[in-house]
């Protein structure tokens, strides 16, 4: 009898051991940053996915169409990860890309020939280089260690693109904008849709992350 009273009281100790660690656990809730950041990379996604089967439909250059394949499979990929950590931490998802960019995807369809690939890679190199600044601080700022993670797993893909981006528009002729500084509010504020205004080379390139606050200035990714 001894011997199973002392059974029940060391089980009793595990478990008083065992919840406070899972409590703790379970108290690590999204942050509006981290819900920021999984609804505006979910728009990048959508965008993305659309603009690359465009790039595949209406590219003139090769380089357009295979870079649009390339991120319509890549952004499909990082999409399936964001939505399973939305569901996982109970963030609704947008159904459909933002208003800004849905123009640039207007834009796009009513294009064609060399103008639809020089407005496609010029919109494609300004969000990639907003996405990534938001990547960086969702690393840097966000509570949720899930979408921490999500992110340092979506850095290298976006940052390949960017890069992949350059060299093809080195390969076209076409300008790429010089970002001198960038605008990285904290949790709070708006993020700027992929194919926003883009600032003729040598100019700036305001590009908030999800969030709100303080302004800090980084140079672009990519950019020298």
């Amino acid at each position: 009898m001894l011997g199973i009273k002392r059974l029940g009281l060391l089980a009793a100790l595990v478990l008083v051991g065992i919840a406070p660690a899972a409590a703790a656990q379970a108290a690590v809730q999204p942050s509006q940053q981290d819900r920021q950041y999984l609804e505006a990379i979910h728009q990048v996604n959508l965008f993305e996915i659309t603009a690359g089967e465009l790039a595949q439909q209406k590219g003139q250059a090769q380089g357009v169409k295979d870079l649009g394949e390339r991120f319509k499979t890549d952004h499909t990929q990082v999409d399936q990860s964001v939505q399973e950590v939305a569901n996982q931490l109970g963030v609704d998802l947008p159904s459909e890309p933002t208003a800004d960019q849905q123009d640039i995807l207007d834009q796009l369809n009513n294009a064609s020939g060399e103008e639809f690939d020089r407005l496609w890679v010029t919109n494609e190199l300004t969000g990639h280089v907003q996405a990534i600044q938001a990547t960086q601080t969702e690393i840097s700022q966000g509570s949720a260690p899930e979408v921490v993670q999500l992110a340092q797993t979506a850095l290298p893909i976006l940052q390949a693109h960017y890069d992949a981006l350059v060299e093809l528009a080195n390969q076209l002729g076409i300008p790429v904008p010089q970002a001198s500084g960038t605008a990285t509010p904290g949790p709070g504020g708006t993020t700027p849709a992929p194919g926003g205004t883009t600032p003729a080379p040598g100019g700036t390139t305001e590009s908030p992350a999800p969030g709100g606050g303080t302004t800090t200035e980084t140079p672009a990714p990519g950019v020298s």
